[in-house]
């Protein structure tokens, strides 16, 4: 969860308003009835596994097998998602996760499930929405206009609890009236209309001009800018340790439904539908959190109350008052998870957003995975009662890490500058050629150290993020006035991705410190190839095979534009790549 500066609303007409967008609207409401299905199937295989062991940590395992995913391929997914066209890497995920639910409702079905088989196919399941996450999350912002796009991620947030409120009442009658199989099938049954309605969005791409990274390249990259960027670090560390600690409650409810409540598949239905049911009041109540409260004021009550909540829960052994507990745990759940996805859209740019959402996403869940199992071992050895006590003693102690890692403000989401124009280049070049050192000049009034000093440790920030290593800054000592910063970028091609990877926020950055420099003179840009044995031994049109082009003057020629005429002349090639 991120805190705001001033108070946003959710679009102008409200939270309903991304739902007037027929591609949004499609997808959201297919997205209903896949998390329906998911919730259902979560119901069938938690009960089918309390049928077929006594463990409390294989029961607990089964959250773990579907969340656990998401920790290990969040960021390959993420990458995935930035660099290929999300819809189809969408439709591909929802497949695999179809296929994982058909194969488990055919096995049931034989009656060759057993524990290990039936979490191996969870985690199938879950590795297929976990490649869809990333990409369906980061494609919001396509589907519907800026203004409305926090009111999107809650209506995201709300379409899972939507689900949860009823999902899970459905899922226990399906399993007591017909079993775990009748379970599995529908759940394999409703991933259909979302693939349908992934079908028919008609997306608009807009192809860059220059060539994508290798999945490995942008892995790092994504991992780069997060490890730059402090509110987004911040906001993944809180976002783990509530998914380590709360996640107890999710993870031992089927116990709580058996060895507290003394009921069956219909009575943990119920709870979880409590659960769910307090997540869509939570969600609808984001706006009014938001405008009454700080991001580190809502944290803290959110982490309190489900503290209580969990206490509650722990002792109590009335359904009644379990569902209610139940019902404010889930309610403060929803509005803290809300928040956090909502602070990581609006703090990363577009060219990373997949990659940050993957990123918090893994922190999120691999703190749930990793406390399910936790909590699942604890009630082993210590039981229900005491594990959910233990729980809910560090989620009331929780709010003191808002000490040190106190929740950012964020007003507004971060926006793309302008594409710079290439800079002026007379060395012949590839997109591989480097590393690329780059020095800027400043003369800064000896009144003014202190502040542009100050200033440009956030410009250090911003550099790394976009691309850069070894940055330095560097006070003439004969001329005290004179500064230089310096940085490196791995080749030229990532030299021109940096400058097209610039947000408003960061090109204020530069613009800021340009305004202390005061020499007659403009600030002095030097552009340097570290390693130029290469660039005197190239013939004058040599194939780069790293990106399939043929290489003069300032830019690339694609493979494809120079077969049209492999006789055309040097200066010709030279023109044709300033349209590239």
């Amino acid at each position: 969860m991120i805190g705001f500066s001033k108070p946003q609303t959710l679009g102008s007409d409200g939270i309903t308003a991304p739902l007037r967008h027929l591609t949004f609207r499609r997808i959201w409401l297919a997205s209903v009835l896949a998390n329906l299905g998911a919730l259902i199937r979560s119901v069938g295989a938690a009960w089918a596994m309390t049928q077929m062991t006594s463990s409390a940590d294989k029961v607990a395992l089964v959250q773990t097998a579907l969340m656990l995913p998401v920790m290990l391929i969040s960021m390959p997914a993420g990458a995935i998602a930035d660099m290929h066209d999300r819809r189809i890497v969408a439709l591909v995920s929802v497949g695999i996760a179809l296929a994982g639910a058909t194969a488990l409702t055919v096995l049931a079905w034989l009656g060759l499930i057993t524990p290990n088989l039936l979490l191996a196919l969870c985690f199938v399941v879950g590795t297929g929405m976990a490649l869809m996450d990333p990409a369906w999350q980061s494609s919001v912002s396509e589907q519907v206009p800026l203004e409305t796009l926090p009111a999107a991620v809650a209506l995201n947030s709300i379409s899972y609890n939507i689900a949860r409120s009823v999902g899970p009442a459905i899922g226990g009658i399906v399993v007591a009236t017909a079993g775990a199989v009748a379970a599995f099938a529908l759940n394999a049954l409703l991933y259909l209309p979302l693939i349908l309605a992934l079908f028919l969005w008609k997306r608009i791409t807009e192809p860059s001009r220059l060539p994508p990274e290798s999945l490995s390249r942008a892995i790092v990259s994504g991992v780069r800018y997060i490890v730059n960027s402090p509110s987004i670090k911040i906001v993944l560390i809180r976002s783990m340790v509530t998914g380590l600690i709360g996640g107890g409650i999710i993870a031992l409810m089927p116990l709580v439904a058996r060895d507290l409540l003394h009921g069956g598949a219909q009575m943990y239905g119920v709870i979880l539908s409590a659960f769910g049911l307090g997540a869509v009041v939570g969600a609808l109540n984001i706006t009014e959190v938001r405008k009454r409260m700080s991001g580190e004021a809502a944290t803290r009550a959110c982490a309190l109350s489900m503290g209580g909540a969990i206490v509650a829960v722990a002792l109590s052994d009335k359904p009644i008052l379990t569902t209610i507990a139940l019902f404010l745990a889930g309610a403060v759940w929803m509005i803290a998870w809300a928040l956090f996805n909502i602070g990581v859209q609006l703090s990363a740019p577009r060219w990373v957003a997949g990659r940050s959402l993957a990123a918090y996403q893994a922190a999120g869940s691999g703190g749930i995975a990793v406390g399910s199992w936790a909590w699942g071992y604890a009630a082993d050895v210590s039981g229900v009662q005491t594990a959910l006590l233990i729980s809910a003693g560090l989620m009331l102690a929780s709010p003191i890490f808002g000490l040190w890692l106190r929740m950012p403000r964020i007003s507004t989401r971060e926006q793309d500058a302008e594409m710079l124009a290439d800079p002026e280049v007379r060395l012949e070049l590839s997109g591989r050629s480097g590393p690329l050192l780059v020095e800027i000049e400043y003369r800064i009034a000896r009144e003014n150290a202190r502040a542009f000093h100050n200033l440009m440790q956030d410009v250090q920030l911003y550099r790394q993020r976009s691309g850069a290593y070894g940055w330095s800054l560097a006070r003439n000592i004969a001329d005290p006035e004179l500064w230089t910063e310096r940085y490196h970028c791995p080749t030229w091609l990532d030299y021109l991705r940096q400058r097209n990877r610039t947000t408003q926020s960061e090109r204020a950055l530069d613009l800021k410190a340009a305004g202390f420099h005061i020499g007659p003179e403009p600030v002095r840009i030097r552009r340097m190839l570290e390693r130029p044995f290469g660039s005197v031994r190239r013939k004058d049109d040599e194939f780069d095979r790293a990106t399939r082009g043929f290489v003069h003057g300032q830019g690339l020629i694609g493979v494809d534009e120079l077969a049209k005429s492999e006789t055309t002349k040097l200066q010709n090639l030279s023109n044709k790549q300033s349209s590239l």
